[in-house]
């Protein structure tokens, strides 16, 4: 056999066993398939979003911090092992030139968080991965994040911390905790945090139509949690609206009921009570929940 046909039927041995590696992880990860999952960057993106982005040019990157990829995160395992094997053909010749020790132009990844997601090249990184090689050439665009991506984490994961990062410069900013007393305004969603700072900014404008003074926003914020927020949450608790929710918090319930009374209010033109919203609100999706329950 020629070295040609060596080189082939080696290629052909290493996407195999790469493929056998990702029949096992598909195995080990069975009951939590989201540990298995390379990062998709425009779902990362979304949840940290980032506000720009820098050319970095040209560096040598760790392997183990490539997390993801732009359009090709299906077709990988979170190791980078292929998932099918429509990928043989392009995985064994990129493999070949790696045999031969060719050189292969450098991939191009986005940096996000400390972590890379890959632009171009997903199956230059497999084959590295497979071969054992730590390091890899690469041209880097890089954007900025506060939140630091480890290897391991999941999008639940990267979604969980970015939610705690809110939680924490909002009680920073805000001093929510020594105001009120509450360390409970909990969120399942990036962005909610916003939301609620909104919320008291508009509390104080109607707190201030009507004075010649300007209030505090540690007046209007109090005010808001004794007035709006927890009178809302206490008929929640009253209704066992979380029990319709179990994934939601009282927070998050807070949210919806609010855009609920704003939307009774806009349509119906008439003067409708906090409780009075919570109320008609709950009614609604209750009936759904029953109606998805019998279904």
């Amino acid at each position: 056999m020629n070295e040609d046909g060596m080189l082939t039927l080696q290629a052909s041995h290493d996407f195999s066993k790469a493929r056998g590696k990702a029949l096992l992880s598909r195995i080990q990860h069975f009951l939590r398939r989201d540990k298995d999952q390379l990062l998709a960057f425009n779902d990362v993106k979304e949840i940290l979003k980032p506000d720009h982005e820098v050319y970095r040019g040209m560096d040598v990157i760790p392997i183990n911090l490539i997390v993801g990829s732009e359009g090709r995160y299906q077709d990988f395992t979170k190791c980078f092992f292929p998932k099918a094997e429509h990928l043989r053909y392009r995985w064994e010749s990129v493999d070949k030139a790696h045999l031969q020790d060719l050189n292969l132009p450098p991939i191009q990844l986005y940096e996000i968080g400390g972590a890379y997601f890959v632009r171009d090249g997903n199956h230059r990184v497999s084959v590295a991965k497979a071969q054992g090689v730590e390091f890899i050439d690469a041209e880097i665009t890089s954007l900025a994040s506060d939140i630091t991506i480890v290897p391991k984490m999941t999008l639940v994961e990267l979604q969980d911390a970015v939610i705690s990062f809110e939680k924490k410069i909002f009680y920073e900013k805000t001093s929510f905790g020594a105001i009120t007393g509450c360390d409970s305004l909990n969120f399942s969603r990036t962005g909610r945090y916003d939301v609620i700072y909104n919320h008291i900014l508009v509390h104080k404008y109607y707190m201030n139509e009507n004075r010649g003074d300007e209030i505090p926003f540690t007046d209007a914020l109090l005010s808001w949690y004794n007035n709006v927020y927890q009178p809302i949450i206490e008929i929640e608790k009253e209704e066992k609206l979380c029990a319709l929710f179990p994934k939601r918090t009282e927070s998050d319930l807070y949210v919806w009921i609010v855009k609920h009374w704003d939307f009774l209010k806009r349509t119906y033109d008439v003067s409708c009570s906090a409780p009075d919203a919570v109320r008609d609100w709950a009614e609604k999706h209750r009936r759904i929940a029953e109606e998805m329950a019998k279904s």
